[in-house]
């Protein structure tokens, strides 16, 4: 009998001990208009490179994703006010942004260019863009180097809550170009039916100072035992080629050195 009410309260002890055990949820801020990183597909489920990335990260966790939407440029205001533990948004790790937030180790690397109608012969120099509108995400290190190189030269700087809004207008003749990702850029509107009658009108811009050298997850000051987490499980989907295969399915080139 003894043995009996023994085994019975262990019973007991382990039922609430598994029914009292949470998932670990990770919830992750992002900006939902950045193809191929983040999108939302028309049955309103979420697509692109930085998703696939976060759930694969949250599987090495033993935890499930939770995704966050928000505007970019509010992004880290969202995360410093706690309304999710991080910002997986192809987000650049500027020094900056690092006076504010913390970043995991870089996650891949993606240049900035100028894109402008195929007919306009511009040049991304102050003197060149003088009085020309020029359309950037609100928030982003486009918008920043476009103020600091090119506002003071008489450039117009016009800055838009996403960057498909940028696009809406430079197509409809209402900017002169737009400086964003290249990768967003390329995969995202020119190598689309929209993007037809535009090109990149620059090379590579360089200023590791304003653009950063590589996006990162952001995350809240201090929290360094999850930014050690971060950092291991994205060493893991290095490691396993994990990041590799989800890579394939968006680029044909190199994402993390491009």
């Amino acid at each position: 009998m003894k043995k009996l009410a023994l085994c019975l309260a262990l019973m007991c002890a382990f039922t609430h001990t598994y029914a009292g055990a949470k998932e670990e949820v990770i919830r992750f801020g992002m900006d939902s208009s950045y193809p191929p990183f983040s999108s939302k597909g028309p049955d309103g489920k979420l697509h692109g490179f930085d998703i696939d990335l976060g759930e694969a990260i949250c599987a090495k966790l033993k935890a499930r994703c939770q995704w966050v939407e928000q505007d970019f440029d509010s992004l880290i205001i969202a995360l410093k006010a706690r309304k999710f533990d991080a910002i997986l948004a192809s987000m650049s790790a500027t020094e900056q942004r690092k006076k504010q937030i913390d970043f995991s180790d870089m996650l891949y690397n993606t240049p900035t260019r100028l894109i402008a109608p195929a007919r306009a012969a511009l040049e991304p120099l102050p003197q060149a863009l003088k009085g020309k509108r020029i359309g950037v995400q609100q928030g982003s290190v486009q918008e920043m180097y476009a103020k600091h190189y090119w506002a003071a030269a008489g450039a117009k700087i016009i800055s838009y809550p996403s960057q498909e809004m940028v696009y809406a207008d430079l197509r409809a003749g209402r900017l002169d170009a737009s400086l964003q990702d290249q990768v967003q850029a390329a995969l995202g509107f020119l190598k689309t039916p929209r993007g037809k009658g535009f090109r990149f009108a620059s090379p590579h811009l360089n200023d590791p100072g304003i653009l950063g050298q590589g996006s990162a997850i952001g995350i809240p000051k201090g929290k360094t035992a999850f930014q050690a987490r971060l950092n291991q499980a994205i060493a893991q989907i290095r490691q396993d080629g994990t990041f590799q295969s989800l890579a394939k399915k968006y680029f044909d080139f190199d994402i993390e050195g491009n």
